[in-house]
């Protein structure tokens, strides 16, 4: 099978395996919009940082949702000063727009719309693939983990996260169209790998928004367990729930928003099982 084939190429279990050291940068990533990616980035990085990880979260994706979902509303969005669009063009030092939020141990390099400018003005660098993982360089040691929140698609915005970044989650809900997206996704890093980021791997898929009453549900999770080596899925499932979904709304993440729910504990065993494999 082609996932045989493509795994075969970018995983390998000693290197999913790898060791903890300090800076390590994990983008979550999937073009396929929809599929958790955002909610996975908040909610991950506050656990990470309840378990006494240092964490910055990197919003890179031009809607803000990452920045919403730590509580700087639109009308906050407007006083900030900096943000990651002016850490990517080079105008700010990435120390000098980062933000500390409410929640314990995790900072935030916002985004705000102006980032969707970044698009086309970056197609005028020389290095325009490499401005984030340049910045980033500058501040690496200083966290545990950086996690990079990246917008639905393969652009140069989500081209910069994948050069920038020592590993990939991919969160893929369970749905007919999951295998084509992540097909596409892996096809887009074979590339980076050459081009811009030869260390890059991926840490693991994660299933999320999992409803295991669905029959569907439960024939997708099934054909991709067997598309995939069996090392590179997490245990931790992300199940379907109105909690996660209402906690962006109220800026907080779902360990703070309803620590007793189903997705916090959810999010709390992913996030041990991604320290287990740093």
């Amino acid at each position: 099978m082609i996932f045989h084939r493509i795994c075969g190429i970018l995983l390998k279990k000693q290197e999913i395996a790898g060791y903890f050291i300090l800076g390590k940068v994990i983008t979550v990533a999937n073009q396929k919009g929809g599929v958790a990616k955002t909610t996975t980035a908040i909610n991950l990085s506050a656990a990470l940082g309840h378990m006494g990880k240092r964490v910055l979260l990197v919003d890179s994706d031009p809607q803000g949702n990452s920045t919403t979902g730590y509580g700087i509303r639109a009308a906050d969005k407007k006083q900030l000063s900096l943000t990651t669009y002016d850490v990517i063009m080079g105008q700010a030092r990435p120390a000098e727009a980062i933000v500390q939020t409410k929640f314990e141990n995790v900072s935030l390099m916002p985004a705000t719309g102006e980032l969707a400018e970044a698009e086309i003005r970056l197609l005028k660098f020389e290095q325009k693939t490499l401005q984030l993982r340049k910045a980033l360089l500058q501040i690496k040691d200083e966290y545990d983990i950086i996690i990079i929140d990246t917008l639905p698609s393969l652009g140069v915005l989500a081209l910069n996260t994948l050069a920038a970044c020592d590993s990939l989650i991919i969160p893929m809900q369970c749905e007919p169209y999951s295998l084509e997206g992540v097909a596409e996704l892996f096809a887009t890093i074979k590339r980076v790998k050459k081009s811009a980021n030869k260390s890059l791997q991926i840490l693991g898929i994660v299933f999320t928004m999992t409803d295991k009453r669905l029959m569907v549900n439960r024939e997708v999770m099934k054909k991709i367990r067997k598309e995939f080596p069996e090392d590179v899925i997490f245990k931790t499932e992300i199940p379907r729930g109105v909690r996660i979904a209402e906690a962006p709304s109220h800026g907080e993440p779902i360990i703070y928003y309803d620590p007793k729910s189903k997705g916090a504990d959810a999010y709390l065993k992913l996030a041990k099982e991604v320290v287990a494999r740093l």
